[in-house]
């Protein structure tokens, strides 16, 4: 997907890029690359794959869930790596107020510059483990509208992880693929444990690769028991219901 054909993709769902956008995707792509040589960030590489897996893949909440587009929503980004998806998702819709968690310091002090180069305001970057920054103590706990979370972890540890920073009548997020009917099975009592329901799984396809993606989204139906999410690294191990 060359940049031209990411423009004319989302120009096809209706949201239509300025040149300052388009300029801020082609930095992003150039300082992700730069700095990738440094410290692993990605092993996509080449532009046109960054453009597809990357840019239009942390996009794709957008197409069915149209409110994200440009209302003032606070958005959590758990375990974004190199800013994925909440900063594309950003670009499109500056009006998002944006918080990324990243348990390693140097991902999180590249995304500081890389928000600097970008121009981006409204994000906070937090380095914490997720298990603390939602813990029971945590002024971040049931605090944002929307937390989004991609290629981080099975849906029943990503729950834990995420559905305690959600707000009640907020939503989680969920960017998954071909596997999320079977991960969604499996969360069905970690889902009702943590005061989610789901309200939609959304079938897309990653145009030109036509590769399947779900965009799971998981309201927020009531508050979250104080036991979770359980301390670091025991969600991973004994997942609820698991």
């Amino acid at each position: 997907m060359t940049p031209e054909e990411f423009a004319a993709a989302l120009a096809a769902q209706g949201i239509e890029l300025s040149t300052e956008q388009r300029d801020q995707f082609a930095e992003y792509y150039r300082y992700l690359i730069s700095e990738n040589e440094k410290m692993n960030l990605t092993a996509i590489t080449a532009a046109p794959e960054v453009y597809l897996k990357h840019f239009y893949d942390s996009i794709m909440p957008l197409l069915p869930l149209k409110d994200l587009r440009g209302n003032a929503l606070t958005l959590c980004d758990v375990g974004a790596g190199a800013g994925f998806p909440s900063l594309p998702m950003k670009i499109l819709n500056p009006q998002l107020r944006v918080t990324i968690v990243d348990s390693l310091q140097k991902r999180i002090d590249f995304l500081d510059r890389l928000c600097k180069r970008l121009h981006l305001e409204g994000v906070e970057l937090v380095h914490d483990r997720a298990e603390t920054f939602g813990g029971k103590k945590s002024p971040y706990r049931e605090r944002f509208d929307l937390v989004t979370a991609r290629a981080v972890a099975a849906l029943p540890v990503l729950a834990e992880l995420c559905l305690p920073l959600v707000k009640v009548g907020g939503r989680f997020v969920a960017l998954k693929a071909t596997h999320a009917p079977n991960e969604l099975a499996a969360s069905t009592q970690a889902l009702t444990t943590l005061g989610g329901k789901l309200d939609q799984d959304y079938l897309l396809h990653l145009p030109l690769a036509d590769e399947v993606r779900h965009i799971l989204v998981i309201d927020k139906v009531a508050v979250t028991p104080k036991k979770y999410p359980r301390k670091p690294g025991t969600p991973a191990k004994q997942p609820i219901g698991g």
